[in-house]
């Protein structure tokens, strides 16, 4: 599968892993010159992209891991494998979101207040959620690079939706750098390189695994990347999404991600 890989392929996922975790950029430029945010779309926004990431993550993702498996080991260890990478994806980010400390976790919204909060603890603030985010879409980084590696369309659909999550992570970078500093620029480069994280996760994660590249560890990585996207949406961008508007536009955007998801896979269907 991946011996004749051409120098467009690997070209293509890069790119679209580049775009999806400078999407932060984007997310520090709607903070640093949007009087109002607007959290009904970033509830909504939240929203579709965890049922984005949850339905491709089940429907297709797992699948096309436990069939590259099964190909090669059976059905029974197979599948055993394809649950084991699974669940092993779920601990590898739930092991990197334990290591980071609570007050500087990006999983966590802050509110902050320019007049009352003391500007040092802000800058220090907005440093370490640039770090935190930088951690936390490294794998994000290989789990894209992975799916469009794969299939080119179902790269663009998880890379726009990775995007969308990153926009209030760039937000939540930007704004208590902008508030400490008094510096836009200054804020959208940290937002902007706490994006970088993702391309470079791909880089490293395709010159390690390169040469082991083959069915068997195609399938365990792509059974770990849903793991990791499953645990993101349930741990992040549900919560964030509930954070910043009503319950319903949550639900709403959840859905709407899903029937995107689908009717995107379907559509494709060769």
């Amino acid at each position: 599968m991946f011996d004749d890989l051409t120098l467009s392929q690997i070209l293509i996922a890069f790119g679209l892993t580049a775009f999806a975790g400078l999407a932060t950029g984007i997310g520090s430029l709607i903070a640093l010159f949007s009087k109002d945010l607007n959290r009904k779309f970033l509830a909504i926004a939240l929203g579709f992209s965890a049922g984005v990431m949850i339905y491709v993550s089940f429907v297709e993702i797992l699948v096309k891991a436990q069939s590259s498996l099964v190909n090669v080991l059976g059905y029974k260890s197979g599948s055993w494998l394809a649950v084991g990478a699974f669940f092993g994806g779920v601990a590898l980010i739930a092991v990197i979101d334990k290591l980071i400390p609570e007050a500087d976790n990006p999983h966590e919204i802050h509110h902050f207040d320019q007049n009352g909060a003391k500007i040092a603890s802000l800058h220090r603030t907005g440093i370490f959620v640039a770090m935190a985010i930088a951690i936390h879409n490294f794998p994000e980084g290989l789990a894209t690079f992975m799916s469009a590696l794969s299939d080119a369309n179902l790269g663009i659909t998880i890379a726009v939706a990775v995007a969308l999550h990153n926009i209030p992570e760039g937000i939540a970078v930007a704004v208590p750098i902008y508030y400490a500093t008094g510096d836009k620029k200054k804020a959208f480069v940290y937002s902007f390189l706490s994006g970088l994280a993702e391309p470079v996760g791909a880089f490293v994660g395709f010159v390690l695994l390169r040469p082991f590249f083959n069915e068997i560890t195609f399938g365990i990585l792509f059974a770990a990347v849903a793991g990791i996207m499953v645990f993101i949406s349930i741990d992040e961008l549900v919560p964030s999404a509930e954070e910043y508007g009503e319950h319903h536009y949550c639900i709403y955007g959840f859905i709407a991600g899903m029937a995107f998801m689908a009717v995107s896979l379907l559509l494709f269907i060769k």
